[in-house]
């Protein structure tokens, strides 16, 4: 079973009952919208503040959403995967973006609706992404925009598979 844990007063709250794989921790002031999936190893830590996720969001194994002590919560919106490793620090994600694996999104920035980080890319603190963007390197920079094929392909293809993989631990 998950570890979910209330700090500080806060209890991480669900809109219907998540898949919360048995490794995975998500602790404090977490509100997790319908259809949400946290992955082995995945940290969700709302200790110093707050953590909103939206509908039809998977936090892939191994990633870690943090938010910075009185000066950064993180907000992510709706059909948001977030890749395996990745690093989701006191941000705003917008809709319909994929994190790839292993990538970093830092204090302030924000990421417009429909964009991709590529797997790897570290988008510094305070950037503002662009909607539909294709981000990618060290430090992240505007490769492309995201076309249809990307967003469909990729995006949409993504966040739908984690909820059929989701569908099949709920139904052990």
């Amino acid at each position: 079973m998950a570890l979910v844990r209330t700090v500080r007063g806060f209890t991480p709250e669900f809109a219907d009952e998540p898949f919360l794989a048995e490794t995975a921790v998500v602790i404090g002031d977490v509100r997790m919208g319908v259809g949400c999936s946290v992955w082995y190893n995945a940290v969700v830590r709302g200790d110093v503040h707050s953590i909103r996720i939206g509908d039809r969001v998977n936090i892939q194994d191994g990633a870690v959403l943090h938010c910075t002590y009185q000066r950064a919560p993180l907000t992510i919106g709706n059909d948001v995967s977030i890749g395996h490793n990745a690093i989701v620090h006191g941000c705003t994600i917008h809709d319909k973006v994929l994190v790839g694996m292993g990538a970093i999104v830092m204090d302030n920035a924000t990421i417009g609706e429909g964009s991709v980080i590529a797997a790897g890319a570290v988008v510094l603190q305070n950037t503002v992404v662009p909607p539909g963007s294709l981000m990618a390197g060290v430090p992240a920079k505007r490769i492309r925009d995201v076309g249809e094929d990307l967003s469909r392909n990729e995006i949409e293809r993504i966040a739908a598979n984690y909820r059929l993989y989701a569908s099949w631990f709920k139904e052990d």
